[in-house]
């Protein structure tokens, strides 16, 4: 894939003077053939924007449409973030003690205080844990029912057995899906994210866009990367084993592993603080993620090496 990758790049490096396609319609089609294979569902180009990376597309959905903002956390930090800085309020639902939505409560959020956006990371970000379709399509529907936007974040999706809310698009155009190439394609240097939605909604971020904001490069580089995206889903069922043999480890040292159907683990049930843990880990060699939520610390699936020596250095700690 790298030599792929170098060759578009050379290619296009000639052709710096011109201007990108500033609707990428060539990205745009490979995404929305991406998208078939992975699941089946057909979708063009009209329902697909890229963007640099999802958080322009999360900041372009703040900025296109009114509201108070609502999220479910702990969840992604950016979320909030990206709605204050555009002047929202935001809206906070605290999601339950094993990081799943309560269901009942969110609904009644959404019904009782009408917000404009609602935003939902599946899998979530930091726990891990996937929202069940079912509970997706009553949120799906409550959102309609009070004119709400439901923004479906799912950074982690190709790491996931559970269906995604793609499958609700026929049906609910108030739904916009935000993915990126960071994760699966280990792309988070290029910058490329995109969202599926209604071609409505694609049409409100074609208003709303800065002019040209995907460079040539990045394009050339996306495209070549999309070519290998069957070889890249080894290497996600690689991935996938490799987090199930790390969370049975975990568990087998009598730690607590939250169910994960990303590329990383949250644990808890260590003696120590999670910064003094994750210091004694740093000290040895090993660095894993301290997501500030008192007790937990979370680990990236990575090689096999780089598991073993995570593993071995808690070992020694615990």
């Amino acid at each position: 894939m790298q030599a792929s990758i170098n060759a578009a790049i050379a290619k296009e490096v000639k052709n710096l003077n011109r201007y990108p396609d500033r609707d990428a319609i060539k990205l745009r089609s490979a995404l929305a053939d991406e998208i078939k294979r992975q699941s089946g569902l057909s979708f063009g180009v009209e329902n697909i924007w890229a963007a640099n990376g999802s958080n322009e597309i999360l900041q372009s959905i703040a900025l296109a449409f009114s509201g108070d903002a609502m999220g479910f956390e702990p969840s992604y930090s950016m979320h909030p973030l990206v709605n204050r800085s555009v002047g929202k309020k935001w809206i906070s639902i605290p999601r339950q003690a094993d990081f799943s939505i309560d269901l009942p409560t969110s609904l009644k959020a959404i019904r009782d205080l009408k917000p404009g956006l609602v935003y939902l990371t599946t899998p979530n970000n930091p726990s891990g844990n996937a929202t069940p379709i079912e509970h997706l399509e009553q949120m799906a529907e409550t959102c309609q029912e009070v004119g709400a936007i439901f923004v479906v974040d799912e950074a982690y999706a190709e790491f996931s057995n559970n269906v995604s809310a793609l499958s609700l698009l026929n049906r609910f155009p108030n739904v916009i899906i935000s993915r990126t190439m960071s994760k699966a394609f280990a792309f988070a240097g290029v910058r490329v994210g995109y969202m599926i939605a209604d071609p409505i909604l694609i049409e409100a971020m074609l208003l709303i866009r800065l002019p040209y904001h995907l460079s040539s490069l990045t394009q050339s580089a996306a495209l070549a990367a999309l070519t290998h995206s069957q070889e890249l889903s080894a290497q996600i069922a690689k991935i996938i084993d490799s987090r199930k043999f790390l969370a049975k480890e975990l568990e087998s040292l009598g730690l607590i592993v939250i169910g994960s159907e990303a590329n990383f683990l949250l644990f808890t049930g260590f003696k120590e603080s999670a910064s003094e843990l994750f210091t004694k880990l740093v000290d040895k060699g090993v660095l894993i993620r301290d997501v500030s939520i008192p007790g937990y610390l979370r680990v990236t699936i990575g090689t096999e090496d780089e598991n073993k020596a995570f593993l071995k250095a808690l070992t020694s700690i615990l």
